[in-house]
């Protein structure tokens, strides 16, 4: 069985990640475990007398979350009979990044689905304040980012930029390699480059690439540098019709090294399909 954390702040990106999540693993077993985290950490600077005022603030933060999630489940509960999905929720009183890094490790989560747009409506805030801290802390699970507005339909294409200079690990891949296989879908590993010669350590590292997708449809694409790496990756994605992209979330990547571009952030926040954060090793 697998086991997939949703967080969810209750507005409609939050929605759209969850249909996502139950739509792509449709002929998979799955527990869907439903997050909401609420922080009430201001009242731990406060004083006594301020604590007792903004405990009747807490406990409404606690009660308010409570009956969302039961509104959530009753939902999906009601509209979602697919008999391989069941659902379960949780609410924490603690910062989302630390309440998803503990339900991660709690609860033996797969996979991790969450949205890029929060109940604000201001995406930066959000991603600011949400998001990349999850991406930040929770780092040996794969997390799913899923843009505002998007409608699955279909898995086809995967798409897959990478530029040779690191191994890759079965258990790293295996997220991508599983829908993959699930949905007969063709990856394509996407190299971005100013020219496409590769030195013996890609070179090697390419054919241990080939080695763990041998059982699976995929080919190699080279796109050429255009401006920057997430530019070139997102007008790659538009003229190719793909419905999924997967990276690995390495530190100073050989481009950032070079360009000081932050292509991970980058291409996970503007692009218009959902984005596969792969574990890191």
């Amino acid at each position: 069985m697998k086991k997939i954390l949703l967080p969810t702040d209750f507005s409609d990106n939050a929605w759209n990640a969850i249909f996502t999540a139950v739509k792509l693993y449709t002929e998979v077993t799955c527990k869907f475990y439903i997050l909401h985290a609420y922080e009430p950490s201001a009242l731990n600077m406060l004083g006594r007398k301020g604590q007792t005022r903004l405990g009747t603030i807490y406990d409404s933060l606690a009660q308010y979350s409570t009956q969302e999630l039961d509104k959530v489940l009753g939902y999906l509960n009601k509209n979602h009979s697919n008999p391989k999905h069941s659902f379960e929720t949780v609410s924490k009183s603690e910062t989302l990044e630390e309440a998803v890094r503990e339900l991660v490790s709690e609860k033996d989560i797969d996979l991790v689905v969450m949205g890029t747009q929060g109940a604000t409506g201001a995406k930066e805030i959000f991603i600011g304040s949400n998001t990349v801290k999850v991406l930040k802390r929770v780092r040996n699970c794969p997390v799913l980012v899923v843009p505002s507005g998007y409608n699955f339909q279909n898995l086809k294409t995967l798409i897959f930029p990478t530029d040779f200079t690191r191994t890759f690990e079965k258990f790293e891949l295996l997220p991508l390699t599983e829908l993959a296989a699930l949905w007969k879908a063709n990856i394509q590993i996407l190299h971005v480059a100013v020219e496409f010669l590769l030195n013996d350590t890609q070179k090697a590292n390419l054919k241990i690439l080939e080695n763990r997708l041998s059982t699976l449809d995929y080919s190699f694409q080279n796109v050429e540098f255009d401006g920057n790496i997430s530019d070139s990756v997102e007008k790659y994605l538009s003229e190719n019709d793909a419905d999924l992209m997967a990276m690995i979330r390495y530190h100073h990547t050989f481009w950032e090294k070079v360009i000081g571009e932050p292509v991970v952030k980058k291409i996970a926040f503007h692009s218009k399909v959902p984005v596969l954060m792969l574990p890191e090793k």
